[in-house]
This record gives C-alpha cells, structure tokens and sequence, in this order.
C-alpha cells in the first residue's frame, strides 16, 4: 500500500478537551483495486517514551504504581496500575524525555539509556508511537522520593521489585500494562537480569 491507495482524505476535530480526538473520511484501496469509502476515529496525545531500570547486583527493577481511570472504567476494581515509568516527549528527544521522566517519577538520574525499540501501542485508535528504553541503576544514583510532579496531579508510588517476583506479577495478571510486560520480556530475553 502506498499514498496513492489513499485518497480524499477529510478531518474533522471532534475534540479538544485532554488530547485530541479526529474523525478522518477517506476511500482505500482495497487488494482488488477497488476503492472503498472508511471512516475512523484517531486519539492524538504525542508520542512517548518508556524505561524499564534494572539493578544487576540486586536482581531488580524499578516500576511505579498509579491510578489509571480507563482501567478502572474497564475493570481494574481500584484503577492502579504497577507499570514502568514513562511519559509524553513534550517536544524533547527520546531520550532526553525519558532521562527527565525518570527523575520526576522515580528519583533516580540516570545518565545513559539504552533503546532497544519503538511501536505503535494501540494502531487502531491511538496514534502515539512509544519509545523503548532500559538502563541501569544503583542506589547511589536516588536523588530524590520521586512520585511525580504536583502540578500534574502525578501521584506515583516507586516500587523496586525482585526481578523474579515482577516476572510472576505479570504471569499472575497483576501486571497487566503492556508496555511493562514488553520491556519485562525484553530484559528476560535478552538476559540482562
């Protein structure tokens, strides 16, 4: 499929309030060369980055805990959510991003990371792309509590968990953030822990 299998293309903003939420109009074609008229709804809240902080010596990593509202519109009985720290570019690199999200939510400075992929988390309606990332850490590099920023209304709780123990936690279901599990599988995979 190239640009040329797209055409008439129309938007319209159907709000503005948090992010924005775009209706587009277009006809695609389709594999038989036929063009078939669709309509779609896309989410637009920026793209993002994640980290996964994992301690060799210790066997362990850092997640955070929140309150997340889909997840309690979807279920989850209180809403947290045990996932890794991570947050919108805010018009910085990755990087850059990620190394500051990590400060604000965790306490730790860390000053390399390591990326190691890049995806659509949710290509039917969501139109950020995350950025995957993990680094090392030690106890001398907790410079602060952590928890968030206060004028975001961020109230995180850091959580440093034996790797194993986070392992079950997702096996259990009581990880269920899918960008933890990836980065969790990441680590496992490639056997840094």
């Amino acid at each position: 499929m190239s640009t040329t299998d797209i055409r008439n293309m129309e938007k319209t903003l159907l709000s503005d309030s948090w992010y924005t939420l775009n209706k587009f109009s277009f006809e695609l074609k389709d594999k038989n060369g036929q063009w078939q008229h669709q309509e779609r709804e896309a989410y637009d809240r920026g793209n993002g980055a994640t980290i996964l902080l994992y301690n060799t010596e210790k066997k362990t990593v850092v997640l955070t805990r929140q309150f997340r509202l889909p997840t309690y519109v979807n279920g989850n009985h209180d809403g947290m959510l045990i996932e890794s720290c991570a947050g919108l570019l805010d018009q910085d690199n990755p990087e850059e991003c990620i190394k500051r999200e990590t400060h604000e939510e965790t306490g730790f400075h860390v000053e390399s990371v390591t990326k190691v992929f890049e995806a659509y988390m949710s290509p039917g309606s969501v139109t950020e792309m995350l950025y995957f990332f993990v680094a090392q850490y030690s106890d001398h590099m907790k410079v602060s509590d952590g928890g968030g920023l206060e004028h975001e209304q961020e109230n995180i709780e850091v959580l440093e968990l034996d790797f194993q123990l986070a392992c079950s936690m997702m096996d259990s279901g009581e990880i269920k953030d899918g960008k933890t599990i990836m980065l969790l599988q990441y680590v496992k995979l490639k056997g840094l822990l």
